[in-house]
């Protein structure tokens, strides 16, 4: 264990040890602000003559990773970041914890602060920064997310082949409700499909577990999740859904952490993690669901049914409003199934109303939340917008459980949407006299031939899933700037969103994709010279360039700027420059980018250009702050890679991080066939300068297009 750092230097002399502190920054759906506050706190420490060497954690993983060599010799670590970071490696150092954008806009003051945070002990929860601006994320809220990003791909892969199943393999039958033949090919892919939805709860359940107490609690969070979703162990007939799995999973995570507490001899501490701990939380944790919470469930679930089963004869509208609500309010979970179990029953005695009031309800919830990913972009992640079109598909078909990644990560936002959405379709379900022969839901039945009334039927449908969807953004939105103090950025993680987002975190966020700011720049500011790398937003998965890429590039551009002044490998000349930029706003400035880029004869849809540099827009800003701006667009609509830049004298409103104008704009756009690495190393080249205060001052002073390409002949 490294010894505790004591009090860090505070004089000037030259015999004093030069300070040296170490940072990691992360955000959980992408690249961009993990990128931007590495650099603005290797610039902080710079001024201030403080060496800092920092990690960054991006969706293309770890770079710049700190070794024990730093760590040893470290007088601090700032945490900037919004998952969670292993910090069983800084035991013994000061450690100051705060949110990703804490190292955007306040990194003096982190560096202060760092100076005398508390030293991090095992078990230890960091010192927060108090500044204002982005609040560091709860533990709560790191570990729900975890949970989520492992479910996602469960519930997308499940929901899909049961849509798809049911779709090209399904038939209404009056006595058997929607039926895929038995022993059929449709039948075991529906069967596939059954076992991601099973799996899919207690995959929630173990990864919120994992994140709270580490391994040992995978197996009980996993195996808890699963006794919640199986009611037939405590005489529920419906389970306890995604809410039991999340109660499960905190349940199992602190009850490790506690019995992680429990001082054993020596002898016994090697079996702790991998037999002890796992076999008593497991045991603890099922035996108390089972025997104390089960019970409670199942004693709702009874006096639920019975409480509707009395209101039969009242108003049909307040019925519809209250079957849709219980069916929107936790998707597939034990007041789902009382709501939806009550009108099935109701099927065989010839009343058929009431389940077409669930029909109408069952859909809109993956319907609103995928709707509300389309109209809202820039609140969601890459991996949340994928999800959201996965939710459409799966609402078409009647599969609510399509919404569960949306309100598992924002409970408070989009549990409350999906209730008010669900409601006013039941209700005018209801009013309208819908019936629904077959206990199933969703557009599907009414497709098949299920549903009297159908297009009453589409009319709740279409304005509960409005409802749900204008709701939903709305919360989000209040949520979003509430916490960040500030207008909403994509990602909760969710999210992006944002930065929740049906955020990925762990090993889920490579698949997530970064939504934000365009240039991303890897940061090493120790003994060794920065190396830049540059990531596209919106493209998951994608591997870095990094250095020697950028190194190999240089010779090539230096020797197209010696020979006839081109900039860029020859993709910027002197024909795609314009020092006075016409436009006043974003969509006019990118059309006049678009028109700039033409003049090479590269661009064969001008109208396609920028409509796609636009849709990119959407997905989150390409405002880098510091008074610039890089839009870019992949697209077919050019026949090869072309680079443009202009100068704005005013400044153009791009939605920066920083709050700046867009002063000085680049336009890159790539075929789609080399959108990989030639469109990461166009960004790569212009990052490091870009990221240059005197480079900028000299770009913006350039009195014409000449002395423009010459100042950009500097990038290298």
């Amino acid at each position: 264990m490294t010894s505790p750092a004591g009090p860090p230097p505070t004089g000037g002399g030259s015999e004093q040890k030069r300070l040296k502190l170490l940072a990691v920054t992360a955000c959980p759906t992408g690249i961009a602000h993990t990128y931007m506050a590495a650099e603005k706190l290797a610039q902080a420490a710079a001024s201030r003559g403080i060496d800092m060497k920092v990690e960054t954690q991006g969706s293309i993983g770890a770079e710049n990773v700190l070794d024990d060599n730093d760590v040893s010799s470290a007088d601090g670590v700032i945490i900037a970041a919004d998952k969670d970071v292993d910090l069983s490696r800084f035991v013994g150092k000061r450690v100051l914890t705060v949110g990703v954008a804490e190292g955007i806009h306040h990194p003096e003051q982190l560096i202060e602060q760092v100076r005398s945070a508390p030293v991090h002990t095992a078990g230890a929860t960091p010192a927060a920064s108090a500044s204002g601006g982005g609040k560091e994320r709860s533990v709560a809220y790191k570990a729900l997310m975890n949970g989520v990003s492992y479910m996602i791909p469960f519930v997308v892969v499940g929901g899909l082949l049961i849509a798809i199943s049911l779709s090209l393999g399904g038939h209404t039958d009056p006595s058997g409700g929607l039926v895929i033949p038995k022993d059929s090919f449709w039948m075991d892919v529906n069967n596939i499909g059954v076992i991601g939805f099973t799996l899919m709860v207690p995959i929630l359940s173990g990864y919120i577990a994992y994140a709270i107490g580490d391994r040992p609690a995978l197996v009980p969070g996993m195996i808890g999740g699963w006794i919640a979703n199986t009611g037939d162990l405590y005489d529920s007939k419906a389970g306890a859904g995604f809410i039991g799995a999340i109660v499960t999973g905190f349940l199992a995570g602190y009850l490790v952490l506690w019995i992680k507490k429990v001082k054993v001899p020596k002898f016994v501490q090697p079996i702790m993690p991998i037999i002890v701990i796992p076999i008593v939380a497991t045991t603890t944790l099922g035996l108390f669901f089972i025997y104390v919470i089960g019970k409670p469930i199942s004693w709702v679930f009874e006096h639920l049914t019975d409480w509707l089963s009395g209101m039969t004869g009242t108003s049909a509208i307040l019925l519809g409003a209250i079957l849709g609500l219980m069916i929107a309010f936790d998707m597939g979970g034990p007041v789902n199934k009382t709501a939806f179990l009550f009108g099935t029953g109701l099927i065989a005695t010839g009343n058929q109303t009431v389940m077409g009031m669930c029909a109408a309800a069952i859909p809109v919830m993956p319907l609103g939340q995928g709707l509300a990913t389309l109209i809202r972009k820039r609140l969601y992640t890459e991996q949340e917008r994928e999800t959201g079109l996965a939710a459409l598909f799966m609402g078409c078909f009647g599969i609510s459980e399509g919404a569960i990644p949306f309100a598992a990560a924002r409970p408070a936002q989009v549990i409350p949407a999906n209730m008010l959405g669900g409601a006013v379709a039941g209700a005018i379900a209801g009013v309208a006299g819908v019936e629904d022969a077959v206990p199933h839901g969703g557009p599907i039945v009414a497709v098949l031939g299920a549903v009297s009334g159908v297009p009453m039927f589409f009319v709740a449908v279409l304005i509960g899933t409005a409802v749900t969807a204008l709701t939903t953004v709305t919360l989000v939105d209040v949520s979003e700037r509430r916490r960040k103090g500030a207008a909403p950025v994509p990602g909760l993680g969710v999210v992006g969103p944002l930065e929740p987002a049906l955020v990925g975190v762990g090993a889920g966020a490579a698949a997530g994709g970064a939504a934000g700011a365009v240039v991303a720049q890897r940061v090493v500011a120790s003994s060794s010279a920065p190396a830049a790398e540059a990531v596209s937003t919106g493209t998951p998965n994608v591997g870095g360039t990094g250095a020697d890429k950028t190194a190999n590039a240089d010779a090539g551009t230096k020797a197209a700027a010696e020979a006839d002044g081109e900039v860029l490998s020859g993709y910027l000349t002197e024909r795609t420059v314009k020092v006075a930029l016409d436009a006043r706003d974003k969509e006019a400035a990118i059309r006049e980018m678009a028109e700039l880029l033409a003049r090479t004869g590269k661009v064969a849809d001008l109208d396609e250009l920028v409509a796609t540099a636009l849709r990119r827009e959407e997905q989150g800003t390409t405002g880098l702050g510091e008074e610039i701006a890089i839009p870019h667009a992949k697209t077919d609509a050019v026949t090869g890679p072309v680079v443009g830049f202009a100068r704005s004298a005013e400044g153009v409103e791009w939605g920066s991080l920083d709050g700046t104008k867009a002063r000085l704009i680049f336009m890159i756009s790539v075929p789609e066939a080399a959108a990989g690495d030639e469109h990461l190393r166009i960004l790569a080249l212009l990052s490091r300068k870009l990221m240059d205060p005197g480079f900028r001052e000299r770009l913006m002073a350039a009195p014409d297009e000449g002395a423009v390409l010459e100042v950009l002949s500097e990038v290298r």
